[in-house]
Formats: C-alpha cells, sequence, structure tokens
C-alpha cells in the first residue's frame, strides 16, 4: 500500500510545481517523468530482492517508453519531479533526495569502471538544470 500511496504523493507533487498541468489524473495517464517513477519503484522493489535481471528489465522497459532511463539499484526520494525528461540518466549507484527537480537531458553519472560508490549523490531540494552533467570522480567531493 505505501508504493500507492508514494506514487500518489508524487503525482500530487508534479500537479503543484507545474502550472500546465491541470488535475491529477492528467498526470496519472499523460506525464512520462511520473510514469518512470512507478517503473523505477517496482524495479528498485526488485533489484532490493535480488531480482536483478527482472529489476534491469522493467528499467528498459520504462526506457523504452518514456526516454529516462533509471537504473533500478539507484535510490530516488520523496516528490522527485521529472520535467520534460527526455534524455535523463542516472546511474546505478546515484542518491536523489526528497523533493529535487530533475529537468531534461540531465545525467547523474560517474567517469568511469570505478567498483564501489561511482554515481552522485543529491541532496533534499535540489535542481538539477536542464544538460547538466553531474559527475561523480574519486575525490573528496561526494555530493550536492
Amino acid at each position: 500500500m505505501s508504493f500507492l500511496k508514494e506514487l500518489y504523493e508524487d503525482a500530487q507533487n508534479i500537479k503543484q510545481k507545474d502550472p500546465a498541468c491541470r488535475n491529477i489524473l492528467e498526470v496519472i495517464i499523460l506525464y512520462p517523468g511520473f510514469h518512470i517513477l512507478v517503473f523505477h519503484r517496482f524495479g528498485h522493489f526488485l533489484y532490493q530482492h535480488r531480482l536483478l535481471f527482472l529489476a534491469r528489465l522493467v528499467s528498459q522497459i520504462g526506457r523504452f517508453l518514456t526516454g529516462i532511463e533509471i537504473h533500478p539499484g539507484a535510490k530516488i526520494g520523496r516528490r522527485l519531479f521529472i520535467d520534460h525528461g527526455m534524455g535523463i540518466v542516472i546511474g546505478e549507484t546515484a542518491t536523489i533526495g526528497d523533493d529535487c527537480t530533475i529537468y531534461h537531458n540531465s545525467t547523474l553519472g560517474g567517469t568511469g569502471k570505478d567498483t564501489n560508490k561511482r554515481h552522485p549523490d543529491l541532496g533534499n531540494k535540489v535542481m538539477v538544470g536542464a544538460g547538466a552533467k553531474v559527475l561523480r570522480t574519486n575525490s573528496n567531493r561526494q555530493s550536492c
């Protein structure tokens, strides 16, 4: 049940933040930023239960349908708003805090073949602008 509550909260958040949106039903039916959250939350559940192939399959179906790629291992907080999401990529070890906004053609990625923590962390209430590339390197700077 918390899965559905989280998704409803996501839909309400999108409606509040997007002045072009008229109602929650519009978000649920028409917004790819919401659709990818549905795929990600399900894929992340599978990932946490070590059903890695199924988790990646769900992720790739979501990518195909929305143009937004979120690895099922990424940890996403509450009320993420993905606006005009085409071309967004979020890596496996990325974490995103609560109340963040990410605009189109943005990447939360790594810079190579590191083996542990490879992707950046976003704190709460962070906005990633269109076209931004937030990359984690091996330096001590780990979060935004």
